[in-house]
């Protein structure tokens, strides 16, 4: 079993932020850094949670850790996983949104026998984990209707939508909201075998690429679906329906929402998959309990060699998928 004792978080923004709460939280006796170019942030965040920051990374603090959370800028990830691994880290990292350096970096972590755990969030709610065990019991196909929106600018409401990484075509906001959702809806329905989208750009922001897509998967098994993704909608919105011959479910994505269909009796009945709680200033889909479950998976695999339910491996042929989605519409 391998102990945990030191810890830095590199990138001090929301997810950041976010990642040292839970760390803060869990009772455990880690030495934690923090780790941001913008002092300011380093300053406020040595504050709010009682740690030392640093500006810039050097391989001598690397050396130090156990583990780094990168939680940067999507197009930075790849180069901070090398420089961590090759300092011998085990590296917990949120969405790339592409595919820079998976395979030296997989091949790396491999040589060093550390543990390269990439962020999945949708994969530890339970509500989307009740879902994917009832389709997956089923056995016969079924349908499904997906809508994902929020406007842009509400996405951070502290800052401007110009001023983080959605900005940039290649991490653009459709392209993280299909890089989000992808992992569970393969998990429950199958491997996407077709899709046909249709894109275009509905809105007046001042970004250069489509904010909104209506896709058509097919996926192994029969299942098929539509899913509407954009970054219109003024109202943050995530609604499921799902139907079959012997299943109908409902959800509006909170806890709270998630509803089967009781044939026998003509009603729904409501789904409780235990408490949740939720960050200001973060729509109520924003579910903090599976962020926590994601670490203590990713603290697991460190200290017992467990395999994690998402990989790079699996990311890698997701991210294939956005590619073509996103060449096939422009």
């Amino acid at each position: 079993m391998n102990n945990i004792k030191k810890i830095i978080v590199i990138g001090l923004g929301s997810m950041g932020k976010r990642r040292l709460r839970h760390l803060k939280s869990m009772n455990e006796s880690f030495e934690i850094i923090g780790c941001d170019s913008n002092k300011e942030r380093c300053k406020q965040v040595e504050t709010d949670f009682a740690i030392k920051t640093i500006n810039e990374l050097n391989d001598n603090i690397l050396k130090e850790c156990d583990c780094a959370f990168v939680s940067t800028s999507p197009l930075s990830h790849a180069s901070i996983i090398t420089k961590a691994l090759n300092n011998d880290c085990n590296v917990f990292t949120e969405l790339n949104l592409v595919s820079d350096g998976y395979e030296e970096n997989i091949e790396l972590a491999n040589e060093k026998k550390k543990v390269l755990f990439l962020s999945s969030t949708s994969l530890y709610k339970k509500e989307l984990i009740y879902i994917i065990d009832k389709v997956k019991e089923l056995k016969e196909p079924v349908n499904y209707l997906y809508h994902f929106g929020q406007y842009l600018p509400d996405w951070h409401p502290w800052e401007n939508y110009k001023d983080f990484f959605v900005e940039n075509k290649r991490s653009n906001g459709c392209r993280e909201i299909m890089a989000i959702e992808f992992p569970w809806l393969t998990e429950a329905f199958g491997k996407i075998t077709k899709f046909n989208a249709i894109s275009s750009k509905n809105t007046s922001l001042n970004i250069g690429y489509p904010d909104n897509y209506l896709l058509i998967l097919e996926h192994e098994n029969g299942n098929k679906g539509c899913f509407s993704l954009d970054l219109m909608t003024r109202k943050a919105t995530k609604k499921l329906e799902i139907f079959g011959e012997h299943l109908y479910i409902t959800w509006n994505g909170t806890p709270e929402s998630l509803c089967y269909y009781d044939f026998e009796n003509k009603k729904d009945v409501n789904i409780n998959t235990g408490n949740s709680f939720h960050e200001l200033n973060y729509a109520k889909h924003v579910v903090e309990e599976a962020y926590r479950d994601e670490i203590i998976e990713f603290f697991n695999a460190v200290r017992n060699n467990t395999k994690p339910r998402y990989s790079f491996v699996k990311d890698f042929e997701i991210l294939k998928i956005i590619d073509k989605i996103e060449g096939i519409s422009k």
